[in-house]
């Protein structure tokens, strides 16, 4: 509590005895005449001088300075001021009040004026303990881990942000889905051992655990700078800088058990809210729609003739106002039901327990940081496509051998021209000695010819399609439309590793000028016929 307003508490008593000092033990009250002589009035008016020095004083003996305590409560000067300020004007009311007085004589006049004094000093009394009862309310409190926490101090309500906070919540629960067993055991038996990745990345497990992990933080990396953001903005300052404790997060353990129960429940109600949000975010659209058609209707009312007004117009904007106004009610109830009224100090709250379980689980499921970097192999002798920014290219490429390849027939120049335009450069320059030192039997139907590339192309073009469909988290507008509650990787969003974007350059440099060599075999084969002719 602070303590300015104790003393400030003691200045309002030691007032009222100031006052009470000049009381006159006179009994009885007699009635003054109309006129008082001039005397008199020095006497009443040194009294009520008096009563100002003594009130004074006796706020100054008991008041700290400003100095001394502004360290416990900011505003305490302020309150001084105003305190001392009330004393005199109470002060000078006692005196006004002694001069307007027509009862008694000199000494009833006296103890007139000390009984005013005394009842302000009551009065000061009472404001006090209001102030006192107000500060109390305001001050701050030690939370049991040793922080401050105000009990006055109210949280900042999300509103409109509400939305944006739906996506980042469906950043973490992508995330954290990612992380289930279920999918873990995916990874490790299906993706990881697929031939793609194999052959593109590496055939190592222990490289390919190393990368996954790598992803997986740089997606946790991506989900907590929003909530550091959001905390930025919270009212309460334990909030701020959340970046400081998510570095330290790499030193702490945590009981798993414990953190994956919190982290689950945490998750389930915040996933609610972003269900609610969604239907908010509908019912906003809705709502829309009808303001628009609202106001079009009463355009055309002022457009219109006063016999179409009288018949339907009336009828038409009395149902278009009751259903606007029905609507706007539902919209209100259900921004008291979703992240609309909730704060981002709770929310924050529960995404932070969120980021420190998904830390855990990442080092659980792919192993620590300690070990996590890729080896010198991977990161020295060999180039990555999506760091260069080939990945795209390549990809682009790859489908387009295989729309070459999938027609039947002739095949037109201008397509491969067009190909041969988007080879990589390195491509280009060793096709025409590969196309001499190759040698493919002639007797090869077309048929076999096509046969050999779809050996390659049935795990490399996946890839290639993945890499065109990738593109990070899915954001919360495409998720409500979608009308769907998964918020994991489905169909057509693939996961890092099942692109080209780890996929070695060197590697997918030679596949692609096999498939070109094979190529164009294909195209001699199908033109052949032509040839002949």
């Amino acid at each position: 509590m602070d303590y300015t307003g104790c003393y400030m508490f003691k200045s309002r008593r030691s007032a009222g005895v100031a006052d009470a000092s000049f009381y006159d033990s006179a009994d009885g009250i007699t009635e003054l005449p109309d006129t008082i002589d001039l005397a008199h009035k020095h006497t009443v008016s040194g009294a009520g001088e008096t009563t100002m020095d003594g009130l004074e004083f006796g706020s100054q003996s008991y008041t700290m300075s400003s100095k001394d305590d502004s360290f416990l409560f900011p505003r305490s000067g302020k309150l001084h001021e105003s305190t001392s300020e009330e004393a005199t004007v109470s002060g000078k009311m006692a005196t006004s009040e002694s001069r307007k007085d027509r009862f008694g004589n000199n000494g009833t006049s006296k103890a007139s004026g000390c009984r005013t004094g005394a009842g302000l000093g009551a009065a000061g009394y009472g404001r006090a303990v209001e102030i006192l009862d107000t500060l109390g309310c305001l001050m701050t409190t030690l939370s049991p881990d040793g922080g401050f926490t105000s009990r006055a101090t109210k949280g900042t309500q999300i509103s409109i942000l509400a939305f944006e906070v739906a996506n980042t919540v469906l950043k973490g629960a992508s995330v954290m889905q990612s992380l289930s067993e279920d999918s873990v055991t995916y990874f490790k038996q299906v993706v990881l051992p697929s031939e793609g990745v194999q052959n593109l990345i590496s055939s190592d497990m222990g490289e390919l655990m190393r990368i996954v992990a790598s992803d997986k933080r740089e997606e946790l990396r991506i989900f907590s700078q929003e909530i550091v953001r959001f905390g930025n903005r919270c009212k309460n300052a334990q909030w701020h800088n959340l970046d400081r404790y998510f570095v330290k997060l790499e030193s702490e353990n945590v009981p798993q058990k414990q953190l994956k129960e919190t982290a689950t429940v945490e998750m389930q109600k915040l996933m609610t809210l972003v269900q609610r949000t969604t239907d908010l975010y509908h019912e906003l659209h809705a709502l829309d729609r009808f303001e628009q058609d609202y106001r079009c209707q009463q355009k055309g009312n002022e457009t219109s003739n006063k016999v179409e007004k009288d018949n339907f117009a009336g009828d038409n904007v009395q149902v278009l106002r009751l259903e606007l106004k029905t609507q706007r009610g539902y919209v209100k109830s259900l921004k008291k039901r979703s992240l609309w009224s909730k704060t981002l100090e709770d929310v924050v709250e529960k995404l932070v327990d969120i980021v420190q379980y998904l830390h855990v689980e990442i080092n659980i499921s792919f192993g620590t940081s300690d070990g996590g970097e890729l080896s010198s192999e991977s990161t020295v002798n060999s180039l990555r496509l999506g760091p260069a920014g080939l990945a795209l290219h390549y990809a682009n490429t790859i489908i387009q051998i295989y729309g070459i390849v999938s027609r039947s027939g002739y095949v037109p120049a201008n397509s491969r021209d067009a190909l041969y335009q988007v080879l990589p450069p390195r491509v280009r320059l060793a096709l025409p000695n590969r196309l001499r030192t190759s040698s493919i039997p002639r007797e090869l139907t077309i048929d076999q010819i096509r046969s050999m590339m779809e050996k390659t192309l049935k795990w490399l073009v996946p890839m290639a399609i993945n890499t065109t469909c990738a593109r990070g988290f899915l954001r919360f507008s495409e998720w409500a439309k979608s009308g769907t509650e998964r918020v994991g990787r489905g169909p057509g969003r693939p996961d890092v590793i099942e692109t080209l974007y780890h996929a070695d350059k060197t590697r997918t440099e030679a596949y692609i000028l096999e498939l070109v060599v094979w190529l164009h075999h294909l195209v001699s084969q199908s033109n052949r016929p032509a040839n002949v002719k």
